[in-house]
């Protein structure tokens, strides 16, 4: 039997070990960086800030203790450059235990924008990775794969060994990570994890720009009394996963002693279906227990190029080989975040 997530976090205190967490910055990131500090571990962190945001590090700073953020390096490079991903395998004069590598340009959207940075940096810097582990001997390397890999499959819950076609340019490169990651294994003997996201959500996920997640969008439209846009009719569903369960699913991935767990691809969700028009009322809910809103009007349009319809996963496999027991469903994921979204609202410089 897998230990559990609290006994693996208390044996890594014992015996702190070296971390290198891509796109350190970032959304998922910077709580990866939060956890693994507070475990008293090592951690070189690898940004080129295009998505990610200084003030994710910032609020890191005061979670930690002074000792804890001594801890940290940061490495302002690219992982499209080869010797970038090369020099962050030390942390000091210690090499890197254990890669978490989360850097990538996401959302579906931005994907058919411009899908020759997509391409170049989920592809191009994915492989960069792997050589410069691969070649740096690491231990562990477990890297953020996507539910989008299932494409047009229509089968409910997902399982990891159907999958359809990919149906957009993000599609590809995540599921181009996927075949990478098996040659390695088998070119060279070298492991890397694959997991498979299912809609994170949590404190410091960006609610500004164009390609925003729709938890952090929706809650800040209701704040700001805007209309809230949804895509197709309000049933499009999805298994939204608090950013709690995806920290839990890394470290767990990273630090398992079985080698037959080794190597694979794992769901990362909570296996549970939520339609968008009951999340809105959820968040909405969530506001009103807390504030005074203003009216908003729900306006619907049509649906998003590249998106399926309804998304949930099995995490059977997860749970069996990796000892994954999700805590938070999404209502309490929205309970636990809410109150940060309110306070990012109430700032005049947000992510700046």
């Amino acid at each position: 039997m897998a230990p559990t997530f609290n006994a693996v976090i208390a044996s890594l205190q014992k015996e702190p070990a070296t971390w290198l967490v891509t796109g350190v910055a970032g959304f998922i990131g910077s709580n990866l960086l939060e956890t693994l500090l507070k475990a008293d571990q090592r951690v070189v962190g690898l940004d080129n800030f295009a998505t990610g945001h200084r003030s994710n590090l910032k609020a890191v700073t005061n979670l930690v203790s002074h000792e804890q953020w001594s801890r940290f390096r940061l490495i302002e490079g690219d992982i499209r450059q080869l010797k970038d991903c090369s020099s962050a395998m030390l942390w000091d004069d210690l090499p890197v235990q254990h890669v978490l590598h989360q850097a990538a340009l996401g959302s579906v959207p931005r994907s058919l924008a411009d899908p020759i940075s997509t391409n170049d940096t989920n592809i191009g810097g994915f492989l960069n990775m792997l050589v410069a582990a691969r070649d740096a001997q690491v231990q562990s390397f477990t890297y953020a794969a996507s539910s989008s890999t299932y494409g047009d499959h229509p089968d409910l819950p997902k399982v990891e060994h159907k999958i359809g076609r990919p149906l957009s340019p993000y599609a590809i490169t995540k599921f181009v990570n996927e075949l990478y990651a098996d040659v390695f294994a088998r070119s060279y003997g070298f492991q890397a994890t694959g997991l498979r996201y299912f809609n994170v959500f949590g404190a410091r996920q960006d609610p500004n720009g164009a390609y925003a997640a729709v938890i952090p969008t929706w809650v800040s439209r209701y704040l700001a009394g805007g209309d809230l846009f949804i895509n197709g009719d309000g049933s499009t569903s999805r298994d939204f996963c608090y950013i709690a369960n995806a920290v839990q699913a890394n470290i767990l991935a990273a630090t398992t002693s079985d080698n037959t767990a080794r190597g694979q691809v794992y769901n990362v969700a909570v296996g549970d279906r939520t339609s968008l028009t009951e999340l809105a009322g959820m968040i909405r809910t969530e506001l009103e227990q807390r504030l005074q809103l203003p009216k908003t009007n729900v306006v619907y349009r049509d649906f998003r190029a590249g998106d399926v319809l309804h998304s949930q996963a099995d995490i059977t496999k997860a749970r069996k080989n990796l000892g994954f027991e999700p805590t938070h469903d999404v209502a309490a994921g929205l309970a636990e975040t809410m109150d940060w979204y309110i306070a990012l609202a109430q700032k005049s410089a947000v992510f700046r």
